[in-house]
């Protein structure tokens, strides 16, 4: 049984100390407006703008201090999150997590990869080979569902390669680019998992205010999130125009259109989501727009 964790009225959250989401999860955190104190090994931040401490760790790890009470919420990978939940239930332990948020960044595919120079014809190719991977747990399932006997082999590094040293067949690997996988002359085929960058907290509410603490700052991170992808877009453009161009702006909230005095024109602008290409400004242009800005939004509150 886990034991109970001790009551606190701060609330913790641990992230990566290294790692591909470790400097993101970070700059979100301090795009909240939270601030800190570190401790001298730099592996503990004490929050002084908001009760909220951050604990700088294995992302490995961050899934097992939530389930053992140590931390309140984490920033980890899906496919993290997967495995770690997939491992406690088949040895018995409690302590289920869940995703609390969805943070739209640090995607990647957990992907079967088969030599280049081999024809896929489906997961029944797999049968009897042996699948090299860092994820045995999530691999062994998704077997499972695909009702295909295949070994799993554990490799912590380098599951590339596992096939050109001889340890495997084909491997089962994380997939950003496909890079790393076609260097090593193989061609990832399908996709076990979707992953990207996730909180990840108890399957409950927490105790001793902490809740309260943790929607406070939930809110923050929706709203991050948002400014994140948010841009402003400004023109002017005549009123004739105007059905023309409002039919070009790009996907976001209801634009704004004034009056410009003494003109007959109006000025429009809208907060829109993702970037603005410049294809996109030109489309614009040639509809009757002119004074075209794209500004960065450093705030925004509903």
């Amino acid at each position: 049984m886990t034991p109970p964790s001790q009551p606190r009225e701060r609330l913790r959250v641990a992230i990566q100390k290294s790692g591909r989401l470790g400097d993101p999860a970070r700059e979100l955190l301090a795009s909240c407006g939270l601030t800190w104190r570190e401790s001298r090994d730099r592996l503990f931040l004490y929050g002084e703008s908001l009760p909220v401490d951050v604990l700088l760790v294995r992302d490995d790890d961050i899934p097992a201090l939530i389930a053992d009470g140590v931390c309140d919420l984490g920033i980890v990978g899906r496919n993290v999150l997967v495995e770690h939940g997939l491992e406690r239930a088949a040895t018995g332990r409690d302590g289920r997590l869940t995703e609390w948020r969805r943070l739209g960044w640090g995607a990647c595919r957990l992907d079967v990869a088969i030599p280049d120079d081999q024809e896929w014809t489906g997961p029944e190719q797999l049968a009897g080979l042996r699948i090299a991977t860092s994820y045995p747990r999530t691999l062994a399932r998704w077997l499972e569902e695909q009702g295909v006997d295949a070994q799993p082999v554990l490799l912590n590094g380098s599951v590339e390669i596992a096939p050109r040293l001889g340890q495997a067949d084909v491997v089962a690997d994380l997939v950003s680019s496909g890079g790393t996988l076609r260097a090593n002359q193989l061609e990832p085929v399908t996709t076990i998992l979707e992953s990207e960058a996730v909180v990840a907290g108890p399957d409950h509410a927490l105790d001793d205010g902490r809740q309260e603490i943790a929607d406070l700052l939930l809110r923050r991170l929706d709203g991050a999130v948002r400014l994140k992808e948010a841009r402003l877009l400004m023109l002017r453009t005549g009123r004739s125009e105007l059905g023309a161009v409002l039919a070009l702006m790009p996907a976001g909230h209801e634009p704004t259109v004034m009056q410009v005095d003494g003109r007959e024109e109006v000025s429009v602008q809208a907060l829109v989501h993702g970037s603005v290409s410049w294809s996109r400004l030109e489309e614009l242009k040639r509809a009757g727009a002119h004074n075209l800005m794209v500004l960065p939004v450093e705030g925004m509150l509903a």
